[in-house]
């Protein structure tokens, strides 16, 4: 059996006992891994190595790869890798010291141990220039299409908060234009209502008028994905973008417009970070819970990013008003 089989075997299980967003992100996670081997001094290459070959010392290689990449996503990448790691060790595949594997592990990043600089600025420069790009001339229609679904994807991000594989899986009968809202499935199955702000709309309605010839050749329009695919594989098919894509995109766009230095400073959950940070302030945490969908306020509140200065003035509005009241 060799590596590849087992994490397919892996993911169907974490398929069965975790929900389907979860195995998907278990599968960007163990995907990562293994680019990570492919392009290391010595390659292992996991659709020929076998399964018995695995070693709890790569995971220092894969750590050394993740520094470029958010806390978050680490630890999620991680575990992921981590439970494959058990899961082979509890199937006999391998002889594995699983004390190794733990202690490797216990060398990732701590949210609490590392001061994390929220870039907030340039994630807000970045759309600026996004906004900027699509009145820019066009090589080709699929190059127009791509950088308006960019614009709208990016957009959207930022003002609704939608998980990005919530927004991968937006469909054009989801959209309730008049009263600026979408209802969808999101994370535990759960029915969510979706808030849109005028400007994701306004660049969402860009994008599909400019892709409405394409639709038309199509089947049921309300199926049809919001953010759809352009590249030649697609061909003239309305195809949704992946989660992975979304990263890729993410990317590919902090890359060219604020630098090499920057990659791996924003990802598309970095959006909804920005988002629970932007309502926090304007509103109160129990509104940005409200609207990010969370079960704990805790959880809100470690997507906060709120400055010093902001934290010492809503304390001084506080505890000024207090004084005076007396």
């Amino acid at each position: 059996m060799t590596i590849q089989d087992a994490i397919e075997r892996y993911l169907k299980q974490i398929k069965r006992s975790k929900s389907a967003n979860t195995a998907v992100a278990y599968r960007r996670g163990l995907s990562a891994f293994g680019e990570c081997l492919a392009d290391a001094d010595d390659p292992i290459d996991f659709e020929s190595a076998d399964v018995s070959t695995l070693s709890p010392l790569w995971i220092e290689t894969f750590l050394n790869q993740l520094q470029k990449q958010s806390v978050s996503t680490e630890h999620l990448y991680t575990t992921a890798v981590a439970g494959f790691y058990r899961y082979v060790a509890a199937q006999e595949w391998a002889n594995l010291n699983l004390s190794t594997l733990d202690f490797e592990l216990s060398q990732r990043r701590s949210q609490g141990k590392r001061l994390h600089i929220f870039p907030e600025e340039n994630l807000e420069k970045l759309l600026h220039k996004m906004e900027e790009a699509i009145n820019r001339p066009a090589e080709s229609m699929s190059q127009k299409l791509t950088i308006h679904r960019d614009t709208a994807l990016l957009t959207t991000l930022a003002d609704t908060g939608l998980r990005v594989s919530e927004a991968c899986g937006l469909r054009k009968g989801d959209l309730d234009w008049e009263r600026r809202r979408a209802i969808i499935i999101g994370k535990g199955d759960k029915q969510a209502i979706v808030r849109f702000s005028p400007r994701s709309l306004q660049y969402i309605s860009l994008y599909l008028s400019l892709r409405s010839e394409l639709d038309q050749q199509q089947g049921r329009q309300k199926v049809l994905p919001i953010f759809a695919r352009h590249d030649k594989r697609a061909s003239k098919r309305v195809l949704p973008i992946s989660a992975r894509t979304a990263e890729n995109i993410v990317t590919d766009y902090v890359v060219h417009f604020l630098g090499e230095e920057a990659r791996g400073t924003i990802t598309p959950h970095t959006f909804r970070h920005y988002f629970v940070t932007r309502v926090a302030r304007q509103h109160d945490i129990l509104v940005a819970q409200n609207l990010a969908r969370h079960e704990s306020i805790s959880t809100t509140s470690g997507y906060t990013h709120l400055t010093d200065t902001e934290i010492d003035q809503a304390y001084e509005a506080i505890f000024s008003q207090e004084q005076d009241d007396s």
